[in-house]
C-alpha cells in the first residue's frame, strides 16, 4: 500500500516539461516505433478480420491503420492486439515483458477522445511505461506462466488516471484495481500458436481503462492488491521495486527494439545466424546447434501450423533467418512459412540451455550458435543481446524509420512520423491521431 500510494503520487505529480530530455526523447522513439509496429499489424488479414467482427461503433479514437474511428474501449483493445500480432512490439528485459504494450493504446485512446494537450499525453503514456516497467521487475511469475496481460495491467491504469487529472491518493486506488485484474495466460498458448495471447494485451488496456474509471467513481481503493493477486497467486511480487530509484531512473531509456517478427528470445540467435550467413553453404549443413539462457529454453519446437506458432519457434526463426536473411512478417505469413527449405533447416536446428548464458541474466539474453557442416570446420558465434537493446547496437531514430520502411509503404512512414514527432507540442492530439486512422 505504502509503495503504491508513493507511486501514485509520482504520476499524478509528472510534468513532460520537467522530464529529463534523454527519457523524452526515447519514449518519442518508442511512440514512433509503436504506431508504425501497429500500423503494420492492422494490415493483416488476421487483424482486418477481427475489426470486422468487432463492429466497432461510432467514436474518437482511432483505429491505428484500420480505416476508421471509434470507441476508446474498442480502440484501445483493437489497437493493443495489432500491435502485438506481429511480435514486432518494444519490450524491457528487466520487466521481462512489453511494458509499452501494455498501456500506450489505452492511453492514446482515451486521449483522442478527450481531446487532450501532447504534453499531458506524453506525461500519461510516461506513466504507463514506467509504472507497467516496475510492475514487471517487481513481479516473478510462477514458471510457464506468459507476461502479456498480468503486471502490466497497473502501468495502463496510471497512465489513464494521469490523463484524467486524478491526484495522487485516486491514481494510487486506479493502479492497485489494474493491479487486481491481471489475466493468467500460460505459455503453451503461445507457443501452440493461439492468438488468445495477443487478447491479453486487449484485456491490459481496456482493464487498465476500467481501473481508472473506476478511480474516478471513487469506488477504487488502495489495499496493497498486487501483493495478492501478482504474488500469492501468480508468483512472487517485492514492492521494494515498484520505488526503487523514482524519478532518477527512467526505465523507458532501457528497452529494446525488434528487428525481427518474432519472439524476442529468438532474436540472439537468428542476430547470430544472419552474421555467419553470407559465407554459409546452405546444403552442407548438418546441424544447427542454439545454445541460449533458461528464458528461452522452452522455444525449441521444430513444427509449427501457424503463424504466432512460427514466431515462438527458435528452429523456425533461425532457418528462416538463413534461407530468406530477414525475419520480416513475410516470411511467417500463410504459405511462405511452409517453405521446404525452411522447413528442411528447421529439423537440423537443436535448442540447449547453457549454463554460463542463464548466468548473465538478466542484463544479457545472449546466445550462441554452432553450425556443423558436412565439409568444413564448425561456424560459431555467439552475442550477447540482440540488436536493438538499448546495452547493445541501441536504434535511433533512423534506425526505427529504416525498420519501418521495411514494413510500409514510404506515404506511410511519413505520416507515422509526423503524428509522432508533432503529438508532444499539439493543442489537441485527436485530430493528429486521427490521420493515423486512414493511412
Amino acid at each position: 500500500m505504502e509503495s503504491i500510494a508513493r507511486l501514485g503520487g509520482w504520476v499524478a505529480g509528472l510534468r513532460w516539461a520537467d522530464v529529463p530530455s534523454s527519457a523524452r526523447a526515447r519514449l518519442g522513439l518508442v511512440l514512433l516505433d509503436s504506431l508504425g509496429v501497429t500500423v503494420v499489424g492492422a494490415r493483416q488479414p488476421e487483424q482486418r478480420a477481427l475489426a470486422a467482427a468487432w463492429r466497432p461503433g461510432a467514436g474518437a479514437s482511432p483505429l491505428i491503420g484500420g480505416g476508421r474511428s471509434t470507441t476508446v474501449e474498442t480502440a484501445a483493445w483493437l489497437n493493443a492486439t495489432a500491435l502485438c500480432r506481429l511480435e514486432l512490439d518494444e519490450g524491457h528485459k528487466y520487466a521481462k515483458g512489453h511494458p509499452a504494450a501494455h498501456g500506450l493504446p489505452a492511453v492514446l485512446a482515451l486521449a483522442a477522445d478527450l481531446g487532450a494537450s501532447g504534453p499531458e499525453t506524453m506525461a500519461a503514456l510516461l506513466a504507463a511505461y514506467e509504472v507497467a516497467a516496475r510492475f514487471g521487475r517487481a513481479t516473478t511469475l510462477r514458471a510457464g506462466m506468459h507476461p502479456h496481460g498480468s503486471w502490466g495491467v497497473a502501468g495502463a491504469a496510471a497512465g489513464c488516471a494521469r490523463l484524467l487529472g486524478l491526484p495522487g491518493d485516486q491514481v494510487a486506488a486506479a493502479i492497485d484495481a489494474g493491479g487486481g485484474l491481471p489475466v493468467a495466460g500460460h505459455f503453451s498458448s503461445a507457443l501452440d500458436g493461439n492468438p488468445v495471447r495477443d487478447a491479453w494485451l486487449g484485456a491490459s488496456n481496456v482493464s487498465g481503462l476500467a481501473a481508472a474509471r473506476m478511480a474516478v467513481a471513487g469506488v477504487a481503493r488502495n489495499t496493497g492488491t498486487p501483493a495478492a493477486s501478482l504474488g500469492d497467486v501468480l508468483g512472487r511480487f517485492d514492492p521494494a521495486h515498484l520505488t526503487d530509484a523514482l524519478g532518477d531512473r527512467w526505465d523507458v531509456e532501457l528497452g529494446y527494439f525488434k528487428r525481427h517478427a518474432s519472439c524476442s528470445f529468438t532474436h540472439p540467435a537468428a542476430d547470430a545466424a544472419l552474421l555467419m550467413r553470407a559465407t554459409l553453404p546452405l546444403d552442407d549443413v548438418e546441424e544447427v546447434l542454439v545454445e541460449t539462457h533458461s528464458l528461452a529454453g522452452g522455444l525449441g519446437r521444430a513444427e509449427w501450423d501457424s503463424r504466432l506458432g512460427a514466431l515462438f519457434s527458435t528452429p523456425f526463426v533461425v532457418a528462416a533467418a538463413l534461407v530468406h536473411g530477414a525475419v520480416d512478417p513475410g516470411v511467417s505469413a500463410s504459405g511462405t512459412r511452409d517453405d521446404p527449405r525452411v522447413r528442411a533447416l528447421a529439423t537440423k536446428v537443436n535448442l540447449k540451455v547453457a549454463d554460463d548464458l542463464d548466468a548473465r541474466l538478466p542484463g544479457e539474453r545472449a546466445a550462441r550458435v554452432t553450425v556443423r557442416l558436412a565439409n568444413g570446420p564448425d561456424r560459431v558465434v555467439q552475442v550477447p543481446n540482440p540488436v536493438g537493446d538499448a546495452d547493445y547496437h541501441p536504434m535511433d531514430e533512423p534506425d526505427v524509420l529504416a525498420l519501418l520502411g521495411r514494413l510500409l509503404d514510404t506515404e506511410t512512414v511519413e505520416v507515422v512520423h509526423e503524428v509522432a514527432s508533432a503529438l508532444a507540442t499539439s493543442r489537441d492530439v485527436g485530430p493528429d491521431l486521427r490521420r493515423l486512422a486512414e493511412i
